[in-house]
């Protein structure tokens, strides 16, 4: 499989992380915030909650992201 060259690494970081992330944080939000009653309230606490999970969640997996990242990018040269 052919590498990608190195400048495309921190773009494939973000896509990867905010991929995973989103889901996350969606997910979440999504599950507090069931219903119309109350939207704003709801989506506000649920907002709160997933910055909550999302922060920690950056730090656990920007490691299995990076390893990711360097399968599918040639190292600098």
């Amino acid at each position: 499989m052919r590498k990608l060259p190195p400048r495309f690494a921190p773009i494939l970081f973000a896509l990867f992380l905010s991929g995973i992330m989103s889901l996350v944080v969606s997910g979440i939000a999504t599950l507090r915030a069931v219903g119309f009653d109350a939207f704003l309230f709801k989506w506000m606490t649920g907002w709160l909650f997933a910055w909550a999970v999302a922060f920690p969640g950056v730090l656990g997996f920007a490691p299995l992201v990076r390893r990711i990242v360097a399968r599918l990018v040639e190292p600098p040269a």
